[in-house]
């Protein structure tokens, strides 16, 4: 498989692109590479998808030195490779803060999106208190922010490590270390994520939110996900002690169970 670049006005966005069928676009959270899919990819691809895993701006293989990075940047990002992969209406799968450009994505441009799914996702607009906000800012100082993020990135995963965690964890490091990168994961760290709070009940695909019981970015992830289902009127299943990336961590309980709501999908399109 052969990595593509779609070349927009400001930057450079990587992608592959693999399968064939519905489309499927799998963004990946802030800090992370369009690898984060590595697991559930083929799973899709196999299920008779076509999956396309994209990096956001400023991380992985798409290019650093961007004018912004926030929510809604990475939306017309994800706008831009809809139009450029010129298939109709496509499924978004966003994690995290991506989720939050997914819902953005699909309330602003409706005709484009045939359903959501939610990893982990972080679309509500609670405020950072303002202690908290001093310390992050600390935390990912230029000097020692990729450690930071490294230290942090430990604690997403509370129950079940995958086996590769050392040598990827690795990798999200290293690609950090790049000239530009650390710019772009703070500037995602402190963005709004009002554009997707104030839409999320403009949504009208079909809307599917996977959370793990144990999600550290959340105070209740379950009352979490229950307000992001309840603005989407999407459909929400907990996975019991997984954290931040329930796709990643416990692909066994979590890979059948979006297979199914795709294929849901696909009976309510074909009818």
């Amino acid at each position: 498989m052969t990595t593509q670049f779609l070349k927009t006005s400001e930057g450079t966005i990587a992608y592959d692109d693999m399968g064939s069928g519905q489309l499927i676009i799998c963004v990946p959270g802030m800090g992370d590479l369009r690898q984060e899919y590595r697991f559930i990819a083929p799973k899709l691809v196999a299920a008779g998808y076509r999956v396309v895993t994209m990096d956001v701006r400023g991380h992985g293989e798409s290019s650093a030195g961007w004018s912004d990075y926030d929510m809604v940047s990475i939306g017309r990002d994800i706008l831009v490779l809809i139009d450029h992969l010129d298939v109709g209406r496509v499924i978004i799968a966003g994690a995290s803060i991506s989720a939050g450009s997914a819902v953005w994505v699909a309330a602003e441009h409706p005709d484009k999106v045939a359903g959501l799914l939610l990893l982990g996702p972080a679309v509500s607009d609670s405020p950072m208190p303002a202690y908290m906000t001093v310390l992050v800012r600390v935390m990912f100082a230029p000097l020692w922010g990729v450690y930071s993020w490294g230290m942090y990135y430990n604690t997403l995963f509370p129950t079940n490590k995958p086996a590769d965690f050392v040598t990827y964890r690795q990798k999200l490091l290293a690609n950090l270390r790049e000239p530009g990168r650390l710019n772009a994961l703070r500037g995602l760290v402190f963005t709004s994520h009002k554009p997707s709070a104030d839409r999320a009940a403009k949504v009208n695909a079909p809307t599917f939110i996977i959370m793990g019981t144990k999600d550290p970015d959340f105070k209740d992830p379950v009352a979490e996900a229950k307000w992001l289902g309840e603005q989407t009127h999407g459909s929400v299943m907990m996975v019991d002690g997984a954290g931040h990336y329930p796709h990643v961590e416990m692909i066994d309980q979590t890979a059948q169970p979006i297979v199914d709501f795709l294929e849901s999908i696909k009976v309510t399109h074909d009818a």
